[in-house]
């Protein structure tokens, strides 16, 4: 049984997002914020449109924002590069779930040194939220997957038409963005990946 996770494609407001999480959600094990472009105050806005929605606080991520995730009670944060430590996070929050980006061997290994509870390691395939960088392909996600003990979730160009490959590459689970926020029928689309990584369908 995989982890599902629908991260948010910073190119819809909170109610847009909000509006499709409220059916999506129940199919999804975490919903993040990423919004990197918006403001403390902005991102909020975002955690409290999900609320009203109905997605429960133990669904919600936020990415980078510590404040906003602590201040909301929420699940956890998702930390990049060059967010606050994990180590720093895990210790000052430790009821937070701490996710960290990373984007090759050395870094999930330092995520799971530094304690991080998962990984989020991409992109595996082409995506138009990275156009010009190559994907880094299975290979590489079967190499992580195998190096850390930690959950390694595979973002970048998945849907559920090769949702299957990411987890038999040794994936814990998927995170995706458009196939779900810019799928003509969200909740179908929701629905196919919740069959393929939650239940091996």
């Amino acid at each position: 049984m995989g982890i599902l996770h629908f991260i948010s494609t910073g190119r819809q407001t909170a109610d847009e997002f909000a509006a499709i999480c409220a059916h999506v959600h129940p199919y999804a094990d975490f919903i993040h914020i990423r919004e990197k472009e918006k403001t403390a105050r902005e991102v909020a806005e975002f955690v409290t449109a999900l609320l009203r929605a109905g997605v429960p606080p133990r669904k919600i991520v936020v990415n980078d924002r510590v404040d906003v995730a602590v201040v909301y009670g929420v699940k956890g944060v998702q930390l990049a590069y060059h967010s606050l430590p994990v180590r720093a996070v895990r210790s000052s929050f430790p009821d937070l779930m701490v996710g960290c980006s990373v984007h090759g061997l050395e870094e999930a290994k330092q995520a799971e040194n530094d304690g991080a509870h998962f990984c989020l390691y991409g992109h595996i395939f082409s995506t138009d939220s990275k156009p010009g960088l190559p994907p880094r392909g299975l290979d590489s996600l079967a190499e992580i997957a195998a190096a850390v003990s930690i959950p390694v979730i595979a973002i970048g160009g998945i849907h559920a038409g090769n949702a299957r490959q990411v987890l038999e590459a040794g994936a814990f689970g998927v995170a995706v963005l458009s196939a779900v926020f810019f799928a003509a029928d969200p909740v179908a689309e929701a629905k196919r990946l919740a069959d393929i990584v939650k239940w091996r369908g």
